[in-house]
Parts: C-alpha cells; structure tokens; sequence
C-alpha cells in the first residue's frame, strides 16, 4: 500500500490541503501528530487514514513510528512537513529511510532565521541585522544600536508573526530582549526595521530549475505585532518588475544550494530594490493553497508533493486572475458565542469561499500571531481594485458575537 507519512498538521489551512491531496493522488495517508484533540476528534479528518499521536520532538520516536508503520506492510514512498519547524525533520528522516526526498540541509537554514541572515549577508537583498546572546552585556549591546531605531527583534525560530516584537527606543529594546529570552531562547535576532509594500512570492525548484508560482501583495496591519490581514495575488504583473523578483529569488536559492523543494519569501520594496523579510521552506500556510488555485488552477500542495516524490511537477496554469483574501480577526476578548452573516457573504457574486476557523465557545482576542486570525473571505475578478473590494465589502456581512470574559 504505497503511503505518505506527515509529520504535524493543522487542522485546516495548507498543511491541511497537504493531506487531502495526497489522498487524491491515491495514497494511504498517515499523520503523526502531538495535538491529542485531534485524535478526540477523529471523524473531523477522514482523508487521514491512520493517526498516530506521539512527540514530535522526539527523533528517535519518530523513526520508531516509521518502523512500525513500514511493519504494517505499508510501503513508504514520502515523509513530509508543511509547518514549522517540522519541514527538514521530515525532509532528515526521508534521507535516513532512503527515499527520493529533498535535501534537508537547505531547509535548516530557511527554518533558522539567524542562519539565514548570515549565508545571504553579504547580498543587497539582506537588511542591517546582529545578534544578542543571553550572555552579553546588554548595555553595551543596546549602546551599539543607537540611532537605529526603530527595530524589529525576533527568536531564530519564530513563525507566523509569533515571537516578533516591533521596538521604538532603549527601553523596548531592553524589554523585548529579555521577553524573548525567558521564553528559552538562547540568542535573539534584531534587524531593522524596513518600510515599503510587502510582497510574498511562492516558489519552487524541480531540478534546480527555479519557478515563481505565484505574486501576492500583503496588506499588514499592526496590532502590538505585524499580522497579515490581506493577500492579493497578481494575476498579472509588469515584466520588468517580475523579473527583478525572479532574479533577486534565484540569487537567494542558489547561495541555499536548495535544488528540489519550495518555499514561500517575504520582501519588501525599498527605493526599487528588494529587501528580504524572511524565507521559509514551505507553502505559506492558512488559505495559500486556495488562493493559487483559485487565481491559477494550480493545487500548488500537490505539485510539491510530487516533487518530493522525484516527480516532475505541473505549475501550468490554467487561467489567471485576481484573488484576494481578506482575513478577519477579533477587536475584543471573550467566548464566541455565536457567528453570523456566512451565508449572505458566501452568495454574493464573486465570492469563492468563505471560512470560519472557531466554534462556538471558543475563546477570541486581538492577535497575537497569525494563528490569531478566525477566518477569510476569498473573491476574484479579473480586475485586482475589484477583487480587493468584493472581499472587504463581503466581509462586512460577517459578525462574531462575543461574550466578555
């Protein structure tokens, strides 16, 4: 029975999709995961055919779970990840297993924001940034970063806006640093702090051959930390500045040496040259895979996961146009206590899809990160102004009733 093991997955969003792919494409799905909920809840996810729970951490345990599945007679044909930071895990224990898989070494490095920073430092596309071990003088370090300000400070292994703290002054600096540094981190990342439209470009590589999937423009706003609140991809984009990307993305590639795999990069535009926010060696997760599917008829999961497989794989698309993806998100604490307004916004015209990520009971505040984020609405048009519009004024339909606490 040929089967793909995934390590880790949340229970909508990419990672998800991951699955439900593999499934379509006629495997025998196993997920191994540390969240106990979702084995309470096993008839939520019937595209999982076996589920382990078991640490994730644990890479010893791990392999043992490989075994006994293998054992099973199940032929094992992928180990995969799509969330953080379980990508080059699953990407090792492929290597150690024997299989067509990508190289795990590429993916430590997009996983590890601080060795990131240090293999592309000497490019135009790396911003100032340096480092705070927990044991520096902080005084002195802080010294150093005068006239700097204002800064971004953030762990080696932050994710989804989590761990990322936007500081304005000495005594921030100070504040930030010893938050991140309780949390067990031993060292501590400041960049500056950088200004001008942010894009996302998803990206993979067949054969060491680079393809841009897709463009997206984010709309971020700022609730104590940068959440993404809007995704518009391009369906179209002038040549001159796709090309400036496609470069500036193959630069980056090749000093990771990343010959099969994907990715998702965070840029921004500064005085017509790029600079990188972050780099990560996965889909972007929540309504990624959707959005390109529905700009492009690409399932970009799945043609990942035939990469993984040592198979070629189809970015073709089949049409294009505008998508954009309005995420909505709570303004006060307290329990859902009952949502309205999906149905009127998933009929207006345009519309393609509307999610709602909690159930009632649920405990809702402002976000922290963009797990914090409870839901979207996805549109499309042919023009980008009126894919954005259709999604915000459709959102407005949407109402979270909220109890305080």
């Amino acid at each position: 029975m040929k089967t793909i093991i995934f390590i880790g997955s949340n229970k909508s969003g990419s990672s998800r999709a991951a699955i439900k792919a593999a499934e379509r494409l006629g495997y025998f799905t196993v997920l191994l995961t540390d969240r106990e909920i979702f084995l309470e809840n096993r008839l939520d996810f019937p595209d999982v055919h076996q589920m382990t729970f078991t640490e994730l951490t644990n890479h010893d345990l791990l392999k043992e779970n490989i075994r006994e599945i293998q054992e099973q007679g199940k032929i094992v044909e992928a180990i995969l990840s799509f969330i953080d930071p379980f990508v080059h895990v699953a990407a090792k224990l492929s290597k150690e297993f024997g299989l067509n898989s990508v190289s795990p070494d590429p993916l430590v490095k997009m996983e590890d924001k601080v060795l990131t920073r240090e293999l592309l430092k000497d490019l135009s596309v790396s911003p100032y940034f340096t480092r705070y071990g927990k044991n520096d003088s902080l005084e002195d370090f802080i010294d150093k970063q005068k006239g700097l300000f204002p800064l971004i400070v953030k762990t080696p292994v932050s994710s989804g806006s989590k761990d990322v703290l936007f500081v304005n002054d000495d005594r921030e600096l100070a504040q930030s640093i010893n938050t991140l540094l309780k949390k067990g981190s031993s060292e501590v990342l400041i960049e500056e702090y950088l200004e001008g439209p942010q894009y996302l470009i998803e990206a993979c590589v067949y054969n060491e051959k680079v393809y841009i999937v897709a463009v997206l423009e984010q709309e971020i706003t700022f609730f104590n930390h940068f959440i993404v609140t809007g995704y518009c991809l391009l369906g179209d984009m002038d040549i001159v500045f796709y090309n400036n990307i496609y470069e500036t993305v193959c630069l980056m590639l090749e000093r990771f040496e990343l010959k099969n795999g994907s990715c998702h990069i965070e840029m921004r535009l500064i005085n017509h040259g790029w600079k990188l926010i972050e780099i990560n060696p996965r889909i972007s997760g929540g309504a990624m895979n959707q959005i390109i599917e529905t700009a492009f008829g690409i399932n970009l999961v799945e043609e990942t996961i035939k990469i993984f497989l040592g198979k070629e794989p189809n970015l073709e698309k089949k049409y294009s146009r505008f998508v954009y993806a309005h995420y909505l998100t709570s303004d006060f604490t307290g329990t859902l206590i009952k949502v309205t307004g999906k149905n009127r916004c998933s009929r207006l015209p345009g519309i393609e899809e509307v999610f709602i990520k909690p159930k009632k009971g649920k405990i809702l505040h402002p976000p922290l990160s963009m797990g914090d984020r409870y839901g979207y609405v996805l549109a499309c048009s042919d023009n980008k102004e009126e894919a954005i519009r259709i999604a915000k004024e459709a959102a407005k339909e949407i109402r979270f009733y909220i109890e305080p606490i």
